[in-house]
């Protein structure tokens, strides 16, 4: 039998040069088509650019403008410099020259700003005559935001103040040698002292009301700087007197109560025959002077503006900016506040939700491009949460609840670590 053996291929130099020149050739090809991939997937923000530049020209005409932009959406740096660039053009090619505002004709705001389904670009319109004028265009999302990671992990601790029958509305804790704390409930506010591990009480001051509260009634305690404190009660206002002895002086008022922390300004109106804020805010957001009704609400300080978060009374969570209204489901109750990430240098949301059927859970959120982000494990309760409210400070917050075995109302002072 003859072995056969395929003969070898032979290849003169001239193909392999050929050879050579296809590999380069597929290579090149190779590369144009992963970069033409890599344009395509890339938003094209000319023709919102061009429909915005032309709105606000047809407010102000062609000539001298002052022009600010800002972004307050999640677009990433590099493309909210892209807009911004492509806006100016766009405004030059209709016409309009930028000038320092003391020698415009008008001013311009832009704000780059965002909801679920949509970018919202806003130019608020200020001209020289005094008239002012709101222009916006809307581009839909592609494919939706892009996945976040998870937020640290924050761990909660919290350390009971006080028990009692009567409902606790708010308690405070004033902090030094000795220190104070003051419990809000329907009838009075006990001021206690704090000797060795005990709280001694030191004064009773009584709440006079002429109506009756309703029947799910809520409180807040504010400490200040010139007296002792302020009760905000439905329908009524109290206040420390500034001398001794400590008396407390309540009359009726329908005055707005005082929201978030002492690095936020911002103040809305209680329905004095219900147990939540009509949406009536002094002195507002920016141009919003109003939100939805709602329960609680918690400020979120950002680079340029405060993001406000609100627990509707429609079961939603409403974002607002200033600008715009942005609605979230979630599994959140009514109670929300907001404090000092120990994570970081930004805030968190802390809020109630629903436990084993029993009990209820605390858990702090992480607010990251407007995205909720579960910051760690819940805090567990022997009962519902009545009370929500942070501290001054941010710091801390006061959490009651009431204990489902004894029916009694617990007051729990919260601190936040960084977990693992």
């Amino acid at each position: 039998m003859t072995t056969v053996y395929n003969p070898r291929i032979v290849t003169s130099d001239m193909q392999r040069a050929s050879l050579r020149v296809g590999r380069v050739r597929n290579s090149l090809l190779i590369v144009l088509v992963l970069l033409l991939a890599a344009f395509s997937l890339a938003t094209d923000w000319t023709t919102p650019e061009a429909q915005l530049a032309g709105k606000i020209a047809a407010v102000t005409g062609p000539g001298a403008v002052a022009l600010d932009i800002s972004n307050r959406s999640s677009l990433g740096q590099a493309d909210a410099d892209a807009v911004m660039r492509g806006l100016r053009g766009q405004l030059e090619a209709v016409g309009l020259r930028f000038v320092a505002a003391e020698q415009a004709a008008a001013t311009i705001k832009v704000t780059l700003s965002e909801n679920l389904q949509s970018y919202v670009w806003v130019a608020e319109i200020h001209q020289a005559a005094g008239e002012s004028s709101v222009v916006m265009v809307s581009i839909a999302r592609a494919g939706g935001m892009a996945a976040t990671p998870e937020g640290a992990s924050i761990a909660i601790h919290k350390g009971l103040l006080w028990t009692q029958a009567e409902r606790i509305l708010d308690v405070a804790v004033m902090d030094g040698n000795p220190t104070h704390m003051a419990v809000l409930d329907a009838n009075q506010v006990a001021v206690y002292r704090l000797q060795g591990s005990q709280w001694q009480p030191e004064e009773f001051l009584p709440i006079v009301h002429l109506r009756p509260w309703p029947r799910d009634l809520r409180g807040r305690l504010v400490l200040r700087k010139d007296h002792l404190l302020d009760a905000y009660l439905p329908g009524i206002f109290c206040r420390t007197a500034t001398s001794s002895p400590i008396a407390l002086n309540c009359s009726e008022s329908d005055d707005p109560w005082p929201l978030g922390t002492e690095q936020s300004n911002l103040n809305a109106f209680f329905a004095p025959v219900r147990n939540y804020f009509t949406g009536a805010l002094a002195p507002g957001i920016g141009k919003q002077k109003a939100a939805p009704a709602f329960y609680s609400a918690a400020a979120l300080p950002r680079e340029n503006y405060w993001l406000w978060l609100f627990a509707g009374v429609d079961g939603q969570v409403h974002l607002l900016d200033g600008i715009t209204d942005q609605e979230k489901k979630t599994a959140w109750g009514s109670d929300i506040a907001s404090v000092h990430n120990p994570c970081g240098t930004d805030w968190a949301i802390l809020t109630d939700s629903p436990g084993d059927g029993q009990n209820e859970n605390l858990r702090a959120f992480d607010v990251a491009d407007r995205e909720l982000l579960a910051a760690g494990q819940p805090m567990q309760f022997s009962g519902p949460i009545s009370a929500l409210w942070a501290e001054a400070n941010g710091n801390n917050a006061i959490a009651v609840a009431r204990n489902r075995e004894t029916g009694d109302y617990e007051a729990f002072r919260l601190s936040f670590t960084c977990g693992q």
